[in-house]
């Protein structure tokens, strides 16, 4: 009897920022994906607009954040350009520049499965319909419903209704009139299926009007924490403290921890991080003794910080799509303390391995909580790193892509694609 030899699934991804020309967790997000698809021996392609990254920077890009992984390619899209390109993708809601060489490389490559990403500015919705085989859209922000990706309206509240056009000229962004004329809701057509990051952004998009269904599919991390961090060395601080990571923006809602410190005088806040806001959060550190900032933070260095803290607090103020930094903690064996919004109450209730709070007085106190009773900060690092295994792995999460692929490449009658996920021919 003659097998017929099987092959890798062909997997192209579409996404306006990827490391290192990346800001948040979205990016990193998705090179987390393509290097684990890739190592289980699946074909992946990533397309990304250094254009757009290199508008918005304001920082020289760092080396790439994991080695090269064979069945891995990166295509970085420069349009010679400058900022020209991703302004007419904006503005158009397409990619003007960019379109014919997209369109090229997905007909030349034959994708099986099409991911969307981020798409804000590597081509917009006219992008949607440049894909092949499955196709799927991950919304790592709000962009399918909010213009300006976060949900934070005016640039001081997280938005409840609908204001966008005020909103947009107060992020200091050009209006999208195309997002006026029904065109998003036609590209949307394209997609075989949606994925929502969290429980609270899927409820958020269908709030916000958008009807299709989504799937919830979390961001993940590699299974276990590297060799390194399993032996825990000297502690990195010279007293107890609690650790903020990630970028230094108001709607990371530092703003309210920093003042809190003074009533906290056995505790230090440890800030690793840099960012736009950084200057108004050192000048609101003055006179706090207990404050220190420590700029940006290599991921090894990090990862000592993270072994030795009281805990991690999060006290983003916006509505995020899920909380990488939350799982990061977990995975430490780090309790967090996160404030009650957006996702983070499904996350921290999830695992167990944490607490919340809604005022200074409640993260104050729990705090104070944790700080009194190491055996009760050492119960919820258990319930956290347990939780972490279960739910935000990479052996827990990655096989939740691979059953949406087999089962909507089944709906579409594409036998090969959902055979080849089936049969386990790549893994």
């Amino acid at each position: 009897m003659r097998v017929t030899p099987r092959r890798p699934l062909r997997i192209g991804m579409l996404t306006t920022f990827y490391p290192p020309y990346n800001f948040g967790g979205d990016g990193i997000g998705v090179e987390r994906l393509a290097t684990a698809l890739a190592r289980r021996g699946h074909e992946v392609t990533v397309l990304h607009d250094v254009d757009a990254y290199e508008v918005l920077a304001h920082a020289p890009v760092a080396a790439p954040t994991t080695p090269p992984v064979p069945g891995l390619r990166v295509i970085p899209l420069r349009s010679g350009l400058g900022p020209v390109s991703p302004l007419l993708t904006q503005q158009a809601g397409r990619p003007v520049v960019n379109g014919r060489r997209i369109r090229r490389i997905v007909a030349r490559e034959r994708f099986d499965v099409t991911f969307f990403h981020n798409v804000s500015l590597i081509g917009g919705a006219g992008l949607l319909g440049a894909g092949a085989g499955v196709t799927l859209y991950e919304a790592h922000e709000h962009w399918l419903v909010c213009p300006s990706h976060v949900l934070w309206r005016h640039g001081r509240e997280p938005c409840t209704g609908r204001q966008c056009l005020r909103c947009t000229l107060r992020h200091h962004r050009p209006p999208q009139l195309w997002r006026y004329t029904g065109y998003l809701e036609r590209q949307l057509r394209h997609v075989d299926a949606f994925i929502a990051k969290s429980e609270f952004s899927r409820r958020k998009h269908h709030e916000f009007g958008f009807t299709r269904e989504m799937e919830v599919i979390p961001y993940f991390l590699p299974d276990a924490p590297p060799a390194a961090a399993s032996a825990r060395g000297a502690p990195p601080h010279d007293r107890p403290y609690v650790l903020f990571v990630g970028r230094l923006e108001r709607i990371k809602g530092l703003d309210d921890v920093i003042p809190a410190m003074r009533r906290l005088p056995e505790l230090d806040l440890v800030v690793a991080g840099d960012g736009e806001h950084g200057p108004v959060l050192r000048r609101l550190a003055d006179g706090v003794a207990n404050v220190r900032f420590l700029g940006r933070v290599a991921p090894d260095a990090l990862r000592a910080y993270y072994d030795h803290a009281l805990a991690l607090v999060v006290p983003s103020v916006c509505f995020e799509t899920f909380g990488i930094i939350l799982i990061e903690a977990f995975r430490q064996g780090t309790p967090v303390i996160a404030r009650r919004i957006g996702p983070f109450p499904e996350i921290v209730e999830r695992a167990g391995g944490g607490l919340l709070f809604e005022t200074p007085d409640e993260l104050v106190a729990a705090l104070h909580a944790l700080h009194a009773s190491p055996a009760r900060r050492a119960e919820l690092a258990r319930a956290g790193a347990a939780a972490f295994a279960r739910h935000w792995s990479e052996s827990a999460v990655l096989p939740q892509y691979l059953e949406l692929i087999a089962r909507t490449a089944a709906a579409r009658g594409m036998a090969e694609v959902a055979h080849l996920v089936h049969d386990g021919a790549a893994a």
